[in-house]
């Protein structure tokens, strides 16, 4: 049995059978959204557009004046309040539509092209010269329209090899941090120091030695640091690793005398057995609750006017604290100021040792012979060091280039593995 809706539609909710997919979604109850949807057709028949749509300046008047005039300017009766003639007077604020154009709207005739490309886009065949269909596989038969191109249009007006008024230089911001390639006072090819000479002083060859004994006890230094660092690393995974073994949690020692745990154990029994029981403490009676609420309010007053006292004194010495956080302030200026003196000094020597981005600026090596292997004479002089690696460190000292690290190929990690299969009993290798 059929169902009508609310709004006049044919329903159909109650069916015994919902196998198919057709009967399910015949038997959707649509009611509630059509209600809504068709209050919102009236709100738009009646006002032009949905209320929600509307601000509150198009749906609200505030009357502050009022009218003196309402009671005499309404008749006492009329036709028109009558509601038959409200309903006949009730128009749709939304403009009706036109299936026929009229005489007041103006016909645009279509270009012969233009109308070519509609029946090219509808797939409809279109006829030539003596009523002949044009084959829509011909060049230019496709639906985009074959027009000369802006480029095309513009020939001919631009001259490229001429002189043109155009700015394209982009303007950069330039970082307010300085680079350090701008406070280094390094020559490119600094002078060698005397104790390199082939035929040097005995205190400037000393003077060299000395610097060159004291570059390797620091290298010394460092590597047996970094050997110690690296043991106390390897005992800390091998007590680590013991613990687990044993079951114990790591950094802890167990000792193993038995003697001592017996002893401990059976001393302890009597103790274990024998617990003091936790008093509980008594009620309090209203006489002791009013006497512990006296104190506190007590306690909280004489808080209350040690800190009104600090506040006070803390009042009076603003002047002094001003002044006191001044003279610090001017201290920290004069000592960053100080900083950053002793900071540019030693960037005009360069950066030699000092951190720049993930790697350090290597200082160079110290070219010094023994007192042995010296040459008197420029005949028997032998070549030391490199120009190459010299020129290279004097780049990376004036931040003309970063420091880089070697980079060494890495070793194959993935082993060799042999087997022997149990079929052919022979031995193959498979990576």
């Amino acid at each position: 049995m059929k169902q009508k809706s609310s709004i006049g539609a044919p329903a159909q909710h109650n069916q015994s059978s919902r196998k198919g997919k057709k009967a399910w979604r015949k038997n959707v109850d649509l009611g509630d959204i059509e209600e809504g949807m068709e209050g919102l057709r009236a709100e738009e028949r009646i006002t032009g557009s949905i209320l929600q749509k509307k601000t509150n300046d198009e749906l609200f008047q505030v009357d502050v004046k009022g009218d003196e005039r309402v009671r005499r300017s309404v008749p006492k009766f009329s036709t028109s309040l009558l509601t038959s003639t409200k309903i006949l007077s009730q128009r749709s604020a939304v403009p009706a539509v036109y299936s026929r154009p009229t005489a007041s709207k103006k016909r645009t005739a279509l270009t012969h092209e233009e109308k070519g490309r509609l029946l090219r886009m509808g797939k409809r065949p279109s006829r030539g010269p003596f009523n002949a269909i044009m084959d829509p596989t011909e060049f230019g038969a496709g639906s985009a329209m074959l027009e000369v191109s802006e480029a095309v249009r513009e020939s001919g007006r631009y001259n490229v090899w001429g002189e043109q008024d155009v700015d394209f230089a982009v303007k950069a911001k330039h970082p307010r941090t300085p680079h350090p390639r701008s406070s280094i006072a390094l020559p490119a090819v600094p002078s060698p120091h005397e104790g390199t000479s082939y035929n040097p002083l005995v205190t400037s060859h000393l003077d060299l030695l000395r610097t060159a004994h004291e570059i390797e006890e620091r290298r010394l230094r460092e590597a047996s640091k970094l050997e110690e660092t690296k043991e106390k690393i390897e005992k800390g995974r091998q007590t680590a690793a013991f613990a687990e073994i044993d079951g114990v949690a790591s950094g802890m020692k167990v000792d193993d005398s038995n003697a001592d745990d017996t002893v401990d154990s059976t001393a302890r029994e009597p103790d274990s057995e024998a617990r003091p029981v936790k008093k509980v403490p008594d009620r309090k009676t209203k006489q002791q609750r009013r006497k512990a609420d006296r104190l506190r309010a007590e306690r909280r007053a004489i808080a209350d006017k040690i800190a009104k006292k600090r506040m006070l004194a803390s009042v009076d010495s603003a002047r002094a604290f001003r002044k006191a956080l001044s003279r610090n302030l001017a201290v920290q200026e004069r000592l960053r100021a100080q900083r950053q003196a002793v900071m540019e000094e030693e960037l005009k020597k360069g950066l030699a040792g000092k951190k720049l981005g993930k790697h350090k600026v290597p200082e160079g090596e110290v070219e010094v012979q023994l007192s042995e292997d010296l040459s008197e004479s420029l005949r028997a002089l032998k070549p030391e060091g490199n120009l190459f690696r010299d020129r290279f460190l004097s780049m990376q000292h004036r931040a003309l280039i970063e420091p880089r690290v070697p980079v060494l190929p890495k070793r194959r990690r993935t082993r060799i593995k042999e087997y022997e299969k149990h079929a052919f009993k022979r031995f193959d290798r498979d990576q």
